[in-house]
């Protein structure tokens, strides 16, 4: 049913990138899923093999070392990763936050130092939004860098950092100017090659999570690790605040881009074994109650798919406002939660063994509901519009 739809922004040479990326997917992440999830983390070597085969910086100028493209391109990579269930691939941060944030507010100097090895997948990179006592109030973040004479001074901790353990480049969202609110906030970037081993820079433990068993999640924190002055992203201090919210909507379609991915995947899993499996005689999808919570499901991810298509298009052309991103982020993750654990009650106690790809989908699904903004914060940005 799915394969009936194109979406309104695909064309040739996006589909030939998407059969591409398929391709490389199950030939090279597919099989190694089952050992990231044991280990908890992705093998290093994998961005750089992503990076060889082009699938990191999809959207960032050639010049800089990437692909040239747009968020249409960001869009084929986040869903083949959903419909290949590979979640512990940061990609989605590494590509489509962090090296915007670089490109869009870096100075010159930074962008050509950065994004190419980041294309390359010689450096991953991180964002630290959160910490233990601040979630999406970004406003309230106790973290400092503190300039002194050439170099900034950190202190502070962060925590639910995606690609934690593994990334040598993080985006620090700190307070440059402690006694302001949202004025006081700064990006410094953290080169931890440069800061780990003097003792003031360190990372936590591995999280043990829920569900994306495969994505390295970590804490971080700084007892005075000094920063070059000229790794603070842009030229002035105290436009950080304004960064995020110009680079969220972008976030928060990325996740609605997985969610919606991840509905399909889930309805077209669930359909082939309902076509299989059989009760009292008969196929589990000859009952009518099978027929009509399918029928309702297929609709709602539907609707879920022209939304976002509709929304992947405006931020393509720059249109794509804070609401509206808001609407989509929340909206199709909660039907993402609520179609995958439908899906999981029509495979019966097979759904609940992790052996199925149901039972990982229903474990990784909950955090969309929480990260990018929890979607009760998506309701009240939406409801500043009333």
């Amino acid at each position: 049913m799915f394969e009936s739809y194109k979406s309104p922004w695909m064309d040739e040479e996006l589909q030939i990138m998407r059969d591409s990326v398929t391709k490389f997917l199950h030939k090279e992440f597919v099989p190694k899923m089952e050992k990231w999830e044991k280990q908890g983390f992705v093998d290093r070597d994998a961005w750089r093999i992503a990076g060889d085969a082009g699938l990191l910086c999809a959207s960032i100028p050639e010049q800089y070392g990437g692909g040239g493209g747009n968020f249409k391109h960001e869009m084929v990579l986040v869903e083949e990763l959903s419909y290949a269930n590979v979640t512990g691939f940061g990609n989605g941060v590494h590509s489509g936050i962090v090296a915007h944030y670089i490109n869009s507010y870096g100075t010159e100097e930074q962008k050509k130092k950065w994004l190419p090895k980041m294309a390359s997948g010689e450096i991953v990179s991180a964002i630290a939004m959160t910490e233990p006592g601040t979630g999406s109030d970004l406003q309230s973040v106790a973290t400092t860098a503190i300039l002194q004479a050439d170099v900034y001074v950190l202190n502070g901790q962060k925590t639910f950092l995606t690609n934690g353990m593994t990334a040598n480049l993080i985006c620090v969202v700190a307070k440059t100017d402690p006694k302001e609110s949202s004025k006081g906030i700064s990006l410094i970037m953290v080169e931890t090659d440069s800061v780990e081993g003097e003792g003031g820079f360190s990372r936590g433990r591995n999280l043990e999570k829920l569900g994306l068993k495969a994505q390295d999640t970590a804490e971080i924190f700084f007892d005075d690790v000094t920063v070059p002055r000229e790794n603070l992203l842009g030229a002035t201090e105290g436009k950080g605040f304004v960064q995020l919210m110009q680079q969220l909507p972008q976030e928060r379609l990325i996740i609605a881009a997985g969610a919606c991915a991840a509905i399909e995947k889930a309805l077209k899993i669930t359909s082939e074994y309902v076509k299989e499996r059989k009760a009292f005689g008969k196929r589990i999808l000859d009952f009518q109650n099978t027929q009509f919570r399918l029928a309702e499901r297929y609709t709602e991810a539907r609707l879920a798919r022209v939304f976002v298509d509709d929304c992947a298009m405006k931020l393509a052309e720059g249109k794509l406002d804070e609401a509206t991103a808001a609407m989509a982020k929340w909206w199709t993750t909660q039907k993402q939660c609520e179609i995958v654990d439908e899906c999981l009650q029509f495979f019966g106690g097979y759904g609940y063994m992790m052996e199925y790809p149901i039972a990982k989908m229903y474990a990784d699904s909950r955090i969309q509901k929480i990260y990018g903004g929890s979607n009760e914060i998506m309701k009240l940005l939406i409801a500043r519009e009333i």
